[in-house]
């Protein structure tokens, strides 16, 4: 399928700036399968490790969730590779108070490949790097991310973000984004530059990594 191209326009993120290309060349898969489907239609069946690998982490978030974090245990009873995680504003912050939902979703080859993470729900926050579909811009999420993260070092690199924002507003680019961008925010082709730009600058996220999840 043809590539849909437009202009390249800056965005920021965390230590670095961006830039992105909407693209429509891959179509997200269904929820709570794993992106992709035999055709007769049935879900494909987990792979022995992914399965341990998504276990450990489901209890590792429920017994010691980050500041904040709320795992929905009932979005985890049909299907394992979509989990929905509450979350609350911090205390002392832009957000406090502010009840929010994370979207993730887990292809086969994670966690070598990053998970799809979204905001979803009826309250999006109002932030530099959160497009108002949910979508946010994080390289830790793309390019950055490594088989050592997990969801836990997704969720505290989300708190930090928010807990670091000094001026609730959405992206220059929300807009043209939201039209023309893949409803899976992994379809879509960014790119990072170590350069701000003096619209929108912003700190520097480290990722946490809990390196005991490995398999």
């Amino acid at each position: 399928m043809a590539q849909v191209l437009g202009p390249l326009y800056p965005r920021g993120r965390p230590g670095r700036s961006s830039w992105f290309l909407a693209s429509d060349q891959c179509s997200s898969g269904r929820y709570g399968h794993l992106g992709s489907e035999p055709a007769d239609g049935r879900p494909l069946s987990l792979p022995l490790p992914l399965s341990k690998r998504l276990q450990k982490e489901l209890l590792a978030l429920q017994n010691d969730p980050p500041p904040g974090m709320t795992l929905n245990e009932k979005s985890v009873q049909n299907s394992i590779t979509q989990w929905i995680v509450d979350m609350e504003g911090a205390p002392g912050t832009l957000y406090e108070g502010e009840k929010f939902q994370l979207l993730f979703k887990f292809s086969s080859r994670y966690p070598f490949d990053s998970p799809q993470v979204m905001f979803t729900g009826e309250n999006i926050p109002v932030h530099p790097h959160v497009y108002s579909n949910g979508h946010i811009c994080l390289s830790i999420l793309t390019e950055d991310w490594s088989p050592a993260l997990s969801v836990q070092s997704v969720c505290l690199s989300i708190i930090s973000m928010l807990s670091s924002c000094k001026e609730k507003r959405r992206p220059p680019d929300n807009s043209f984004y939201v039209r023309t961008c893949n409803k899976n925010p992994k379809k879509t082709k960014w790119w990072y530059h170590d350069v701000f730009f003096s619209t929108f600058k912003c700190k520097k996220v480290t990722p946490f990594v809990f390196r005991d999840l490995w398999i």
